[in-house]
C-alpha cells in the first residue's frame, strides 16, 4: 500500500478529515460524493404476477435459493413452467437488481442481466437515474449495508428486512456516474478473475477424481507395475491403536475435508473434557476417522502426533502397506459405500462402523508398496496444486474485500 494511501487511511480512523474530503454525519467521504438513502437510488417493484399465465409462464424464475451467497452468482435457474410454480411473483427485467430479503445474513443479492420472475421472497429493485446498478449491487454485496441489513431483520421474528427498513438504509456515491462506473468495472473485472481460478479449481478436482477413478482401481496402470493386485481383509492391513493417558500431546482433529488437523485450528468452541486420559493417541502414519461418520468419508492419513476424542477409531497400518494409499482409498465412493454396509445402527444418525466390523471389509490393492507409493505421488501432485490453487483463490478474495473497502467509501479514487 502506498504511503499517501495508509495515511489516509490512519486520519480517517482517528476521525481526522484529510484534504478533499469531508464530514457527512458519521461518515468521511470525498468532496463530490453524497449520502443517499437506499429509496433516493433504487425504486422496489409492487404488484405480482401471475407465473401461471404468459408472458411470465415462459420466463427464468429466481428464488433465495438460486442466488450464490456473498458472490452473487445465479445457479441452477429454471423456467416458470418448469417448476408449476402457483402463487404470485414479482417481475424484474434484464436491468434490475434481486435482493433476498428473508435472512439478510446470507447477503443474497444478483444482478440477472435477463428478464424474469423472482420469488415473494425477494425484492425486484429498479435503479433510479443516474445511478450504476453495478456499483449498487457491489454496495449491497459489502459489509457496511450488509450489517446494516441485518440490524434490521432482528426486529422481526423471522430474520426479514422490510421495505421501509431497506429504504432508510444510508450509501454513500460519487455524484460522478462515470466514477461510479469505473469503480464497479474494477470489482466486476476481480470478480472475473475469481470466477476463472475456481474454474481452473474445478477442473484440477475433476482430474484428480478421474486419477483416483483410474489407479486406485486398477484400471490405469502406472509404467514400470505389472504385478497382480489382491484383495485382502482391512483387519490385515490395520490393527487398531488404543493407547491412552498421553494427555501431554496436542489436541488433534479429524475433519472430512481438512484431514487431520490441530484442535485449535478449528474455529469452534472446546467441548473436549477436561480429563483426557481416555483420549487415543494418533501417530505420524496412522489413518483415523470419525466411528460415527466413515459412512460419510470422515477419515484421513496424519501428519500429526497427538490425541483424539474416543469418539474416533484410530488405525495403526502394517509396515508392508503405504497408508496414504489407503487413506486415498478410503474416499472412493465404493468403499465408502461398504462402510457404509459394515456400519451399525438403526438409523443413518447411529450407524458407527467400529473397528471389528471394518476389519471385515475386504479391498482390492496393489500388494507392492512401491507401486502404492508412486500412486500416492500421483494423488498427492494433484492435491498439492489444487491447496496451492485454493490459496491463491483466499487471496483474490482477500484482495477483493480490500478493493471494495477503498474504493467503495473513496479511500482511494479513479481516474475519470
Amino acid at each position: 500500500m502506498i504511503p499517501e494511501i495508509k495515511q489516509r487511511i490512519e486520519q480517517i480512523c482517528q476521525g481526522n478529515v484529510p484534504e478533499g474530503y469531508k464530514q457527512t454525519g458519521q461518515n468521511i467521504i470525498p468532496q463530490g460524493w453524497k449520502k443517499l438513502s437506499f429509496e433516493q437510488v433504487a425504486m422496489v417493484r409492487s404488484g405480482l404476477v401471475s407465473p401461471k399465465t404468459e408472458p411470465y409462464s415462459s420466463m427464468l424464475y429466481i428464488g433465495p435459493e438460486n442466488i450464490e451467497k456473498d458472490t452473487g452468482r445465479i445457479q441452477n435457474v429454471r423456467f416458470a413452467t418448469e417448476l408449476g410454480l402457483i402463487s404470485g411473483k414479482f417481475y424484474f427485467d434484464a436491468f434490475s437488481i434481486v435482493y433476498s430479503k428473508i435472512r439478510p445474513n446470507l447477503n443474497k443479492v444478483c444482478v440477472p442481466d435477463f428478464e424474469g420472475i423472482c420469488s415473494a421472497d425477494c425484492y425486484s429493485i429498479k435503479v433510479r437515474e443516474n445511478i450504476d446498478r453495478n456499483y449498487l449491487f457491489a454496495l449491497m454485496l459489502s459489509h457496511q449495508f450488509y450489517k446494516r441489513a441485518v440490524a434490521c431483520s432482528m426486529r422481526t421474528g423471522m430474520p426479514k428486512i422490510n421495505q421501509d427498513d431497506l429504504n432508510t438504509i444510508c450509501l454513500v456515491f460519487p455524484d460522478n456516474l462515470e466514477e461510479q462506473q469505473k469503480i464497479s468495472a474494477i470489482l466486476t473485472t476481480q470478480d472475473k478473475v475469481i470466477e476463472l481460478k475456481e474454474k481452473r479449481l474445478a477442473e484440477k478436482q475433476r482430474q484428480k477424481k478421474y486419477f483416483m477413478q483410474q489407479l486406485l482401481t486398477s484400471k490405469r496402470r502406472l509404467p514400470g507395475f505389472s504385478g497382480e493386485w489382491k484383495t485382502e481383509r482391512l483387519g490385515k492391513l490395520f490393527l487398531e491403536r488404543k493407547e491412552t493417558n498421553c494427555e501431554g500431546l496436542e489436541m488433534l482433529a479429524i475433519t472430512g475435508t481438512q484431514g487431520i488437523i490441530p484442535r485449535k485450528e478449528l474455529d469452534l468452541k472446546n467441548n473436549s473434557s477436561n480429563d483426557k486420559s481416555k483420549y487415543l493417541r494418533v501417530c505420524v502414519g496412522d489413518i483415523g476417522y470419525n466411528t460415527m461418520r466413515m459412512w460419510q468419508g470422515v477419515s484421513a492419513y496424519s501428519n500429526y502426533d497427538g490425541i483424539v476424542s474416543p469418539a474416533y477409531t484410530i488405525l495403526k497400518p502394517n509396515p508392508s502397506i503405504n497408508a496414504k494409499y489407503f487413506a486415498y482409498l478410503f474416499k472412493m465412493p465404493e468403499i465408502i459405500f461398504l462402510f457404509y454396509r459394515f456400519s451399525q445402527g438403526l438409523v443413518d444418525d447411529t450407524r458407527s462402523l467400529k473397528y471389528e466390523n471394518f476389519k471385515k471389509i475386504k479391498v482390492f490393492y496393489p500388494p507392492d508398496i512401491k507401486e502404492q507409493t508412486a500412486i500416492v505421488e500421483v494423488l498427492s501432485t494433484a492435491d498439492r496444486e489444487i491447496d496451492l490453487l485454493r490459496q491463491n483463490i483466499e487471496q483474490e478474495n482477500q484482495k477483493k474485500k480490500a478493493l471494495m473497502q477503498l474504493l467503495l467509501t473513496g479511500i482511494v479514487r479513479v481516474k475519470t
